[in-house]
């Protein structure tokens, strides 16, 4: 186990999947953790759990980060309880699976909110902490998703493809200090996103899923050694780097929408 003793791990979504697997590794790491989910429940039993196993100490924030405001009283709460944040992991998000003139406007503007505007706010609040401690990691969590339109995923999509986007400025922005930012692209992975976004009918879901705890160790190294990118799976990768050499938007639009019904 890595001695980091007084340092901890925030990570938002951490009451299962991925966000629960990056705050498992954490763990047994050493960081103290601040899980934020909506489920107190789970995170309760989640605390007692990786406190009595590996001797750290677990905070709970139970909050809907999507809800204006949140993202601050998140950040406000690690200022107040004196914890020093040497990793941020912006795992909350969810998808709707379904075609923009099916979907509830609501639904829509509140996962946008999640995926975006809290990981955003959550971003700019925290990098600020590490740079004047002068050490720090930020892992963004997007998908595959992002390199491509997908149908019936618009909105999803073009948020992750927001998140990309936003790191690869940002890990440019914080060169030469010593806290990076790490964007991980999962395929789809055995987490509850499958009946979240209703896709359990559609072709993604069909094929075989990536294992939640593979992504997060693949997602955690590339965090630590201050990578920029990081897709698990030869066949995600090819996928990604395929869509930014393919000249042709419209290809990339046709393909992706005959895999994603």
């Amino acid at each position: 186990m890595a001695n980091q003793k007084n340092k901890a791990a925030v990570v938002t979504g951490g009451s299962g999947g991925i966000g629960y697997e990056l705050a498992l590794i954490c763990a047994q790491n050493g960081y103290d953790l601040v899980l934020a989910a909506r489920s107190e429940d789970k995170l309760e039993a989640i605390k007692k759990d990786l406190e009595e196993r590996f001797s750290i100490k677990v905070h709970v924030f139970v909050s809907d980060l999507s809800e204006m405001g949140q993202p601050a009283e998140l950040h406000k709460y690690c200022r107040v309880h004196h914890i020093p944040v040497e990793l941020l992991i912006n795992n909350a998000g969810y998808g709707d699976y379904q075609p923009v003139a099916n979907a509830d406007p609501a639904t829509l503007s509140n996962m946008l909110h999640l995926n975006i505007i809290a990981l955003t706010e959550l971003t700019a609040l925290f990098v600020k902490d590490m740079l004047r401690q002068k050490s720090g990691h930020i892992l963004n969590i997007a998908s595959t998703a992002a390199y491509q339109p997908v149908p019936r995923l618009a909105a999803y999509s073009a948020s992750k493809a927001y998140v990309v986007s936003f790191t690869e400025a940002l890990h440019a922005e914080l060169k030469g200090t010593k806290v990076t930012a790490t964007v991980l692209s999962p395929g789809v992975t055995e987490t509850g996103f499958v009946d979240r976004a209703g896709m359990n009918a559609s072709k993604f879901a069909q094929g075989a899923q990536a294992n939640a705890a593979d992504v997060a160790k693949a997602g955690y190294a590339a965090m630590q050694k201050g990578k920029l990118y990081v897709i698990p799976g030869f066949l995600n990768k090819l996928l990604a780097f395929s869509t930014r050499i393919t000249p042709s938007r419209r290809l990339i639009l046709a393909v992706s929408a005959m895999i994603s019904k």
